[in-house]
């Protein structure tokens, strides 16, 4: 590694040969020079982690741009681009609408045009494509009948129409949907609804729609339903992530597949929270994830691990600890995924998968001299800590099966970067809208994003979903 122009990591090896040739040194000294280079070169593996080969995301890496250009490098495999939308995206040009909501004529000045006598032989039309916000009041007149004695009879108001003065349906729904789903503050959307349509509304209303969106849901049973289809399906995706309530890390634990998504928040993070949440303990298919230990507590369902985090593992590996098995074991897992990619493949062949499996294991046998387990040092208790290239190089050798599940079975990704997705924007939502003040609040929030992305993950709207959730009725996906 080199920081303008000094080559950090011959400088410590030549600094470590130095120490370890002078004679001259007492031992208090040599421990204390010992002591000053592992801090250093701590530092410098500190410093030298980054998005590209480390867990930290991009948004917190200070050379994004510049491990962004090495990301795309690495997908777009040399290929040339060309600009703008690829072959195959869905475009979003506008077409006119057979029922224009407003139709305006336009007469020609005839004083611009020569004098003579004209007949009317059609017309041509563009359309402009607006959207118009404003104020909305109902004004519900009961009337009011009475009798020869004096008797009165009041008609029925519609339902839901209990105040004398109250919000309608589409200004919950509306705040919902910018609270949870777009993850925007109270106070902006307060401000929204007052400059656009001359709205007051105050935070504690908007609170009490979140509730009330919570308490529809606990209605209708969403909780027991969504789990029910992840129970059922036979892969599944899992994350988790720090969140804050009132200056107190918890973790937000995450569950899904390309049609569903179950969030939870819990205090831990392990086993204890996973049994809470109510499904993995009775769950039998596959379960992806990047290879947090507690899941491997269950014993009920097979596991398949995140590639990604294994390239990135790997790359570190390669440019801190300079293990040449790293980069042979990160080329030859890019190429089994681009060889399954290139050929539209499911899965490889029997040959295929044999063939891969050697070369796996040969690599990581190569690795065990290259990296070897550290020796136990005489009178000191205790086990000696492994550096992270011996631990990751272990951890591939005794998880190869989890590992290479992406070539065996279709139903299997190369990475859990579902998963990782559908947990990525709450990391969002802690940094615009702050933490939670309660447990409850992360609860209702929890429970209310599941339904939203669950609903857009089976092509219904997220202002939509929140509108029918609203009124009362179940949401056409959950019908079918």
């Amino acid at each position: 590694m080199k920081i303008e122009n000094i080559n950090i990591t011959d400088s410590i090896k030549a600094a470590k040969k130095q120490v370890d040739e002078d004679t001259s040194l007492s031992p208090s000294m040599r421990k204390t020079i010992e002591l000053l280079i592992l801090i250093i070169n701590l530092l410098v593996n500190k410093i030298g982690l980054n998005s590209t080969n480390s867990s930290i995301p991009p948004s917190q890496d200070p050379n994004r741009d510049k491990d962004k250009k090495k990301r795309r490098s690495r997908k777009d495999k040399g290929k040339k681009r060309k600009p703008g939308a690829q072959k195959g995206h869905d475009g979003s040009t506008l077409t006119k609408s057979d029922s224009p909501t407003e139709v305006e004529i336009i007469e020609i000045d005839r004083r611009t045009i020569p004098p003579g006598k004209y007949k009317e032989v059609g017309f041509d039309s563009r359309q402009v494509f607006d959207v118009e916000i404003s104020l909305k009041v109902i004004e519900y007149r009961a009337q009011i009948l009475e009798d020869k004695n004096g008797d009165q009879y009041v008609a029925e108001f519609p339902e839901g129409v209990t105040k004398a003065v109250q919000y309608g349906n589409e200004v919950k729904s509306q705040a919902v949907y910018m609270s949870i789903f777009q993850l925007i503050p109270l106070a902006r959307i307060i401000d929204y609804f007052k400059e656009q349509a001359g709205l007051l509304v105050s935070k504690g209303s908007i609170s009490n729609f979140k509730k009330l969106a919570y308490k529809k849901l606990e209605e209708i049973g969403f909780k027991a339903w969504v789990s029910a289809k992840l129970l059922t399906s036979e892969v599944n995706h899992a994350d988790e992530t720090g969140i804050n309530v009132n200056g107190t890390r918890i973790w937000l634990h995450s569950l899904s597949n390309d049609k569903y998504v179950l969030y939870h928040p819990d205090v831990k993070r392990g086993k204890e929270a996973m049994d809470r949440m109510g499904i993995l303990e009775k769950y039998g298919g596959i379960l992806c994830h990047d290879h947090w230990k507690p899941y491997y507590k269950f014993k009920n369902f097979l596991h398949s691990l995140c590639n990604a985090h294994h390239l990135r593992e790997l790359e570190r590996a390669y440019e801190q600890d300079k293990q040449t098995w790293a980069k042979k074991l990160s080329d030859l897992l890019t190429e089994i995924n681009d060889l399954m990619i290139e050929n539209n493949k499911d899965v490889l062949s029997k040959s295929e998968i044999k063939a891969y499996q050697q070369r796996y294991r040969t690599i990581l046998t190569k690795g065990k001299k290259e990296c070897p387990e550290p020796k136990k040092i005489k009178g000191v208790k205790g086990r000696i800590k492994k550096s992270k290239s011996r631990n990751l190089l272990e951890r591939l050798i005794e998880y190869e099966e989890d590992t290479l599940r992406f070539m065996k079975d279709s139903r299997v990704p190369f990475t859990n970067n579902q998963g990782e997705n559908d947990l990525r924007m709450t990391k969002v939502q802690q940094k615009i809208s702050g933490c939670f003040r309660t447990m409850e609040g992360a609860e209702e929030f929890s429970l209310i994003r599941s339904y939203i992305v669950t609903a857009r993950k089976n092509g219904m709207g997220a202002s939509e979903a929140i509108r029918v959730l609203l009124q009362g009725k179940l949401p056409s996906f959950m019908l079918k």
